[in-house]
């Protein structure tokens, strides 16, 4: 089975673009071949079958990552394809970003990156950001949303471990359908997606 990926913000813009934004607090989860992998993935699921490719839309990937990871002092680093012999872009509507979580500098991004990390909304520079962190940090209702999307990301998480396992039991052959069942905690019908190769 090959290996798939979860995406942390999926959006789309004004224009039609996609946009796949990912936040890494570990260096390691910003390598150079996840971003072209998260790429990959993200024109792979674009399309409808024998849709003509120039329906494709501009994607970006954008990692925001807490540590300058391309150790260069900048705030931005924009990747895109280009001709080696001439430097022209070429064009295919494939983007890559990185945002250094650690420029402090007295621009746009410096204060974003700022705010980005700042714990107390009176420490903000952009009220609009400061009042969202307000309202999830100090309102009941944010604080209930807050809560109630924890425990929808473990739950997920955890479903996510069981369906580890019952992968590894599958590929092991040794054990009944029931028993994966009974281990894992998954439905029946979740446990023959997985054998039959299809996602959950």
């Amino acid at each position: 089975m090959n290996r798939s990926v979860r995406l942390d913000i999926l959006a789309t813009n004004s224009t039609g673009a996609r946009l796949n934004v990912e936040v890494q607090r570990s260096d390691q989860g910003a390598r150079r071949k996840r971003a072209r992998y998260n790429s990959s993935m993200m024109d792979a699921n674009l399309l409808q079958k024998g849709e003509n490719f120039d329906k494709l839309p501009e994607t970006w990937v954008i990692f925001i990552t807490e540590n300058d990871v391309m150790e260069k002092g900048l705030p931005l680093y924009p990747i895109e394809r280009c001709f080696l012999g001439t430097g022209e872009r070429f064009e295919d509507g494939s983007h890559i970003l990185y945002v250094n979580g650690a420029y402090r500098g007295d621009t746009p991004v410096g204060k974003s990156m700022h705010d980005f990390s700042c714990t107390d909304a009176a420490d903000m520079y952009y009220g609009t950001l400061a009042a969202r962190v307000r309202f999830f940090k100090e309102s009941r209702e944010g604080i209930l949303i807050m809560c109630k999307a924890m425990e929808d990301m473990r739950n997920q998480t955890l479903k996510e471990g069981m369906i580890e396992v019952a992968l590894r039991m599958l590929t092991v052959g040794k054990y009944a359908l029931e028993e994966i069942v009974t281990i894992s905690g998954l439905s029946i019908d979740e446990v023959k997606k997985l054998k039959a190769g299809q996602t959950l």
